[in-house]
């Protein structure tokens, strides 16, 4: 069997099974995917379907934790943030300003692992990561350790446009910030109260574990770190991919951390190639525990899947997040697109907070594997 239709043939399979479940959004048929793996490589390829994804992080979201309130001021949230980037696409905007658009959104509110919402480090200071990249340059810009600027993704992009660097981390990216005239904030302004508990949570659920006897074959003595955790199990990075009316595709991420993490803890949020990737044919979002995201280079995965072996974004995708990270033991999820238009959001977890808006004008949101 020719190799071309062996792929198409698993892209089908593979959606069959994971469709079902909430973990894969196409935006074409499994029947139009297999008719473009079989075409000839000179044959005329419908224009690109521009549009923007994004994602509020994923975890264990139990549909019994979120009141009606909760979540349809969540919903309310992503739908603001897909409405801000696709109209900055709709109006000829460019990939990046879409992004970042949407980004700001979420970084804006409580309800979210970024910015606003930035949960507690074991110290009680908020450290904010993010990181953005341009598909069509391969520029990119991160962020790390940020403890004043109001919106991280924003500095991100200000590092890859404005400056001859990657990434800034710290004190030496807030003197960046006040260098460009961004938006700085007391360090007050990220407090929460939701946050807060959560935290004082994990300080007493660590403090029990270290008082506990230990299991055979550990050290004797309590441990003197246990490693961040995720508040409640919710991992709220929040992030976006979008392909705007030229082609072009981006990919941004922004972060809070881990609830409860020390020694300057960085996650995958704000590494190029494990929480944020874009090229010119793939664009790729992370979220969960980052430090296997890190290890296994999720994002860049994806993406050389689909430029090296020619796989469809669906099958690339589902394989990373719901093999590679599953058999690791790392949770989590990502939403990927490419230069066609399509959209992959699979994940290993219970929920992941994801939303869709295309040409068309109408926010699609979701949360839980099933509606």
């Amino acid at each position: 069997m020719p190799a071309p239709l062996r792929r198409a043939l698993g892209s089908a399979l593979v959606a069959a099974l994971l469709f079902p479940l909430g973990c894969y959004t196409p935006l074409t048929t499994v029947k139009e995917d297999e008719a473009r793996l079989r075409a000839p490589d000179d044959t005329v390829r419908p224009a690109p379907r521009w549009g923007i994804a994004l994602h509020g992080g994923a975890g264990i979201i139990p549909r019994e934790s979120l009141s009606p309130e909760r979540e349809a001021a969540m919903r309310a949230a992503l739908a603001e943030a897909l409405k801000a980037g696709h109209a900055v696409l709709a109006r000829g905007g460019t990939s990046v300003e879409a992004v970042t658009s949407a980004i700001r959104v979420l970084e804006d509110s409580p309800y979210f692992n970024a910015g606003k919402g930035a949960v507690f480090t074991h110290e009680g200071k908020n450290e904010l990561d993010a990181s953005i990249m341009n598909g069509r340059t391969r520029e990119a810009g991160a962020v790390a350790g940020l403890r004043h600027v109001k919106n991280p993704i924003t500095l991100a992009r200000a590092v890859m446009e404005k400056s001859p660097h990657v990434m800034l981390i710290g004190e030496g990216a807030e003197a960046f910030a006040r260098e460009q005239g961004l938006e700085l904030v007391p360090e007050d302004y990220f407090y929460t109260e939701e946050r807060w508990q959560s935290l004082q949570r994990a300080l007493e659920a660590e403090k029990k574990k270290q008082q506990a006897p230990p299991e055979p074959g550990q050290p004797q003595g309590p441990s003197t770190y246990q490693g961040p955790i995720d508040g409640d199990h919710k991992f709220g990075t929040v992030g976006a991919v979008a392909l705007d009316q030229a082609g072009n595709l981006a990919a941004g991420t922004s972060t809070g951390g881990m609830t409860n993490k020390r020694f300057g803890r960085v996650g995958d949020s704000p590494i190029i190639g494990a929480g944020t990737y874009a090229s010119e044919r793939c664009a790729v979002s992370g979220t969960g525990h980052g430090e296997y995201f890190v290890r296994y280079s999720v994002a860049r995965d994806i993406c050389s899947h689909v430029e090296l072996l020619d796989l469809p974004l669906s099958e690339s995708a589902n394989h990373m997040v719901m093999e590679v990270l599953l058999q690791a033991g790392g949770e989590g999820g990502v939403i990927a697109m490419d230069a066609q238009g399509n959209v992959a959001m699979p994940f290993n977890t219970s929920g992941m907070y994801r939303g869709y808006m295309g040409p068309e004008g109408e926010p699609s949101v979701a949360i839980f594997k099933e509606p």
